[in-house]
């Protein structure tokens, strides 16, 4: 079944295609076509990976693509045998037709990793939902990562949400939706121009109640070490202390959008420091 990638959509035998769920009825081979277009060609080439067959050298894949009704997972991959994929991307689609972001993750291969992802009997931690390894939660923080992270990202949301939006465009959709997982991420989308469905409220008393006097300030009194005075100072630190519970509930409620092509100019940590 022949594809045509065009400019400003994705047409299967003269049909513009305009869902997920049309995408996973092609075959394989046009599945794969569609998807690899959300890729980076300089990270293909930075590790190796053959941009056509999506392969190492040995012909093995690296690039792994799981779509199926109205989801879709691509993970991206710098060696077979490695133990977290340079580039992880899941997205869904809702019931009324609009597409979702709802996990997006880089990691170098190259720098150090912290397991934050397994409690200290080797349980999944879920991101801190069921389990928490403290040492390694610690390791991480000092060394620069935010909630979340095992790895150093790869700073590659820049290259590939100009490519999601050529992406969403392709479908005929002129938006999408972001569900953050943790504070710092909802700033980071913000930074790249999302607006808020729900949850601008929510960032809004954040930063007002991380200022001098505010409660969230006030529980800023070193009990733990994800609550030292002057995290309220940078993203990551406010993250961290957001994700030990300072809230006293968990981070949700936040829904985003983006517009294509549009910049929605929010900004609920003004003059923020990462």
């Amino acid at each position: 079944m022949e594809i045509e990638i065009q400019s400003d959509r994705f047409v299967v035998a003269g049909r513009p295609l305009a869902s997920l769920r049309e995408i996973h009825r092609l075959p394989e081979e046009a599945q794969r076509a569609i998807y690899r277009t959300l890729i980076p060609d300089f990270l293909l080439e930075r590790y190796g990976i053959d941009p056509v067959t999506l392969c190492d050298p040995a012909g093995r894949p690296l690039v792994r693509i799981h779509g199926e009704n109205a989801e879709v997972e691509i993970e991206v991959w710098r060696r077979v045998d490695d133990r977290d994929p340079l580039v992880y991307l899941h997205f869904a689609e809702t019931l009324h037709n609009r597409i979702i972001v709802l996990l997006f993750m880089t990691n170098d291969p190259e720098s150090p990793r912290f397991d934050v992802d397994r409690d200290r009997e080797g349980r999944p931690t879920k991101y801190g939902t069921v389990s928490r390894n403290i040492e390694a939660e610690i390791a991480a923080m000092q060394f620069g990562l935010a909630p979340g992270q095992v790895r150093r990202g790869l700073r590659l949301t820049k290259h590939m949400l100009p490519l999601f939006e050529q992406f969403i465009r392709r479908l005929g959709h002129d938006l999408f939706l972001v569900e953050p997982l943790a504070y710092h991420a909802a700033i980071l989308f913000e930074r790249y121009g999302c607006g808020y469905i729900e949850g601008r409220i929510k960032m809004e008393w954040i930063h007002r109640e991380f200022q001098p006097g505010g409660v969230l300030h006030r529980r800023l009194d070193g009990s733990t070490p994800f609550r030292q005075p002057g995290m309220e100072r940078t993203v990551r630190g406010r993250s961290w202390a957001i994700y030990d519970g300072i809230l006293g509930e968990p981070f949700d409620g936040v829904r985003m959008y983006k517009r294509v092509g549009h910049h929605a100019g929010i900004c609920t940590f003004p003059d923020a420091v990462w």
